[in-house]
């Protein structure tokens, strides 16, 4: 990463527990090599023994990652760099409103068969990524299921976790696929709404339809990451955190812009 998303990085980085007295080992190395290295990885795709020898050694760099992904380091990390980047453009650092989809991907041969499942309607062999975005297309949520986990089966995991963790929340886009009991369950049972945007049978060729587009938009950042062209990830939660680095980059990235340019100003 450059120094200037470094500079942004620093301030977002949970604080190691034997910096703030709670003891254990200090770290070998310094956390911007870590995450270079984890970036270097999901942006290029590479496998965690091809890791170039000018980052750390590869166990080293894997251990990080696994330490980060089973503490949900990684998730606090990408939250705050998610609160800071809607604040940079002006929004509250809590949304009000997010759009859901899902995404079916091919999985590896590395992938076990009870995490894979077959998803007819896109004839794919692998895993569904189901992602919940604010209304600029930062990821608040996301769930790694085998594909042939329903779209609707998924939204009754992912909507609570949404409405309790975010209490200004009231009102969820989705597309055809999310009809039926849910939007009655979603009403009743945790007070939001789940408004569907459908596609009419009148339209032909490309339309972009109301903010169904923002996730869609999402997912096509996400497969400019080489490592999730296809899910490699033997656990599903490494999926979910391989997710989450790629959109830390994202993110970083426009807040180094805005640095640059003076709309962001550092914090003390």
């Amino acid at each position: 990463m450059t120094d200037a998303e470094w500079a942004v990085v620093r301030e977002m980085l949970p604080v190691p527990g034997w910096m703030r007295g709670k003891g254990g080992q200090p770290e070998g190395y310094c956390h911007r090599q870590i995450l270079d290295a984890i970036r270097y990885l999901v942006d290029n795709g590479i496998k965690w023994r091809s890791m170039p020898v000018d980052f750390p050694c590869w166990k080293r760099v894997y251990a990080f990652f696994a330490r980060w992904r089973d503490i949900q380091l990684v998730k606090e990390f990408h939250d705050r760099l998610r609160a800071r980047t809607r604040e940079a453009a002006g929004r509250d650092a809590e949304p009000s409103a997010g759009i859901i989809d899902a995404q079916s991907v091919k999985a590896a041969a590395n992938v076990p068969a009870a995490s894979r499942g077959f998803d007819g309607g896109k004839l794919i062999n692998g895993r569904r990524r189901h992602l919940v975005t604010d209304c600029i297309g930062l990821v608040l949520d996301v769930l790694v299921t085998p594909a042939s986990t329903g779209e609707r089966d998924a939204a009754r995991i992912l909507l609570p976790r949404l409405r309790a963790r975010f209490s200004r929340l009231k009102l969820i886009w989705a597309d055809g696929g999310y009809t039926g009991s849910l939007v009655t369950w979603a009403a009743t049972v945790l007070n939001l709404v789940l408004q569907v945007v459908k596609r009419t049978d009148d339209i032909k060729g490309f339309v972009v339809l109301p903010r169904r587009w923002v996730v869609e938009r999402t997912l096509g950042w996400l497969m400019r990451s080489r490592r999730l062209a296809r899910d490699y990830e033997t656990r599903a939660d490494s999926a979910e955190a391989m997710i989450l680095f790629s959109m830390t980059m994202v993110m970083s990235r426009r807040l180094a812009r805005r640095r640059r340019a003076g709309t962001v100003p550092a914090r003390p």
